[in-house]
């Protein structure tokens, strides 16, 4: 999803829907990037959109010894101008107390 279709729908979302909550985080380690949520009650009841946005791994070096019990370090490089974006959707279970992932293909499949 690009950039400017996420923010017509987080446009569509605050028109739509009275109680609409926005936050924006960086993500945690390992992990390089950062994160746009969203949170409303919908028709479904409490749904939870993540926007993450990421940049693209150009390259991974390996560095580490042969000796017994060391462990290899991993060190990625990012590009400076190409990212990945990704949306995820949630729904809240109160069953489990937790938000479950809304698995698109399977609930948008014809």
């Amino acid at each position: 999803m690009t950039q400017e279709k996420w923010n017509e729908l987080k446009a569509k979302i605050r028109t739509t829907f009275k109680e609409v909550q926005i936050f924006n985080d960086k993500l945690e380690e390992p992990e390089v990037g950062e994160r746009e949520t969203v949170l409303f009650a919908g028709p479904l009841g409490e749904l939870k959109l993540e926007y993450l946005t990421r940049p693209v791994v150009i390259d991974k070096r390996t560095h580490g010894s042969r000796r017994i019990g060391s462990v290899p370090e991993v060190e990625y490089i990012y590009s400076p101008d190409e990212f990945s974006r990704t949306l995820k959707a949630y729904k809240w279970d109160d069953s489990q107390d937790d938000w479950l992932e809304i698995n698109m293909k399977e609930s948008f499949s014809l």
